[in-house]
């Protein structure tokens, strides 16, 4: 577990230098586990390389992890990262997406962009998405380590696809993370190593945004009420400050069958003025 200081020097980084890495936060057990289970679902769904170049026509690509195995339930809810993920956006943050980036063997880079310029916001923004990228594998510039452009989520533009821009390789052992704003200029790198890269992107974002993933949909709700509650309400099984993503006025975790989290918005407030009159002298 991180400390508050740890939580709050690596959010920091974060704001200023648009990413922070947390080495060896993954027990190694656990790195071997995540990795046979993408291996056997590779097999076993017979699961083949991605169908454009920016997923990587080599690269192994499996989305909606959470539904085939519990092994994968472990990765957005780890304590060295959740806690700055909420630091950094909010407790009422969620789950935007989370898939498996497998490069293999002669997979070429990645072109520089950066995950919100599809966003009409303009920038620089505050932080509205952050990836977690799992090393599994240890990064080299040999195997596709990602390479980062530091603190250009400060820039005033996105990058021109497809140019070449100077980036430093990010390097790092199994079981590392690295935490970044997603306006980050990022790209993967290109593996030419003999080997397989094994790796995670598990991003987050603020309640209020619409995910990249449609968990709520994608995920069989017999399989999403076995998770525990925070994966839940990372899912979507929420509602932001008790307004947005309501279901009639209902919490929709009680869909999995859980009391709600909190009154809507709009009920506490007479809750509020109701125990405000009450407390009025006479």
């Amino acid at each position: 577990m991180l400390s508050d200081a740890e939580i709050t020097a690596h959010a920091r980084r974060i704001r200023d230098d648009g990413y922070t890495v947390i080495e060896r936060a993954v027990d190694p057990e656990l790195v071997a586990a995540l990795i046979g289970a993408v291996e056997r679902i590779e097999r076993e769904h017979q699961l083949g390389c991605a169908k454009t170049s920016f997923e990587g026509f080599k690269t192994l690509r499996v989305n909606n992890l959470l539904t085939y195995d519990e092994v994968f339930w472990q990765v957005p809810l780890h304590g060295a990262v959740l806690p700055i993920v909420e630091a950094v956006l909010d407790k009422e943050c969620l789950l935007s997406s989370f898939c498996s980036l497998v490069l293999g063997p002669g997979q070429e880079a990645q072109p520089i962009h950066e995950d919100t310029q599809l966003i009409p916001l303009q920038r620089p923004h505050i932080p509205i998405t952050l990836n977690a990228i799992w090393a599994l594998s240890d990064f080299t510039a040999a195997n596709g380590a990602t390479r980062i452009v530091p603190a250009s989520h400060k820039y005033e533009s996105s990058p021109v696809y497809g140019q070449d821009y100077d980036a430093v390789t990010a390097t790092m052992p199994a079981g590392s993370v690295m935490l970044f704003d997603s306006a980050l200029w990022h790209g993967g790198g290109a593996n030419t190593s003999e080997a397989r890269r094994f790796a995670f992107s598990c991003a987050y974002c603020w309640g209020w945004m619409r995910q990249q993933e449609n968990l709520q949909l994608g995920i069989p709700r017999q399989i999403a009420q076995r998770f525990p509650r925070r994966l839940q309400e990372l899912c979507g099984y929420s509602v932001y400050k008790g307004q947005f993503g309501h279901i009639d006025n209902h919490d929709p975790i009680e869909l999995l069958g859980r009391e709600r989290g909190k009154r809507m918005v709009w009920e506490a407030t007479d809750v509020r003025n109701a125990r405000l009159a009450a407390q009025a002298p006479n």
